[in-house]
């Protein structure tokens, strides 16, 4: 797991800098709201970072606007990142939070084009907690979401 987060202010965020030209980025598309530039550290060709270009740390700092236009640049950069390198399959992966495995306080998703054997491992324990123990999870979610 990642042990840097970048907690900085908005004014000194890398993506922030990115968004506003401050520092050099590989763009792959870019608007009102959103950017996609290319991961410097690519896990395979075609990776591609999509962020809100306003700062929002997390999932839970997005708009409901900016939120559904990252993901419909993502969908957007995978059809495109699809077409150009004809990966195996594709991830999107979003973390929230340091323990999550972010280490970019500003809110991206990888687009992250797959082939077998290219190391990465996406797996976690399961937990089979039963039927009765699921039927609880979904009530208490139903009653913050009414």
């Amino acid at each position: 797991m990642p042990e840097f987060i970048d907690t900085s202010p908005a004014g000194e965020c890398i993506f922030c800098k990115l968004v506003q030209g401050q520092i050099p980025a590989a763009k792959v598309f870019e608007d009102e709201l959103t950017l996609a530039f290319m991961d410097l550290g690519q896990v395979n060709p075609g990776h591609v970072l999509v962020a809100s270009k306003r700062h929002a740390a997390t999932l839970f700092d997005l708009t409901p606007a900016e939120a559904g236009a990252v993901m419909q640049t993502a969908r957007r950069v995978a059809l495109a990142a699809r077409a150009a390198f004809a990966p195996e399959g594709l991830n999107l992966f979003q973390a929230n939070g340091a323990v999550a495995g972010q280490t970019v306080a500003h809110f991206h998703i990888h687009v992250l084009p797959r082939h077998a054997g290219d190391g990465v491992d996406l797996a976690w324990p399961r937990k089979d907690p039963g039927p009765a123990a699921l039927n609880e999870y979904a009530a208490q979610l139903r009653a913050v979401l009414k």
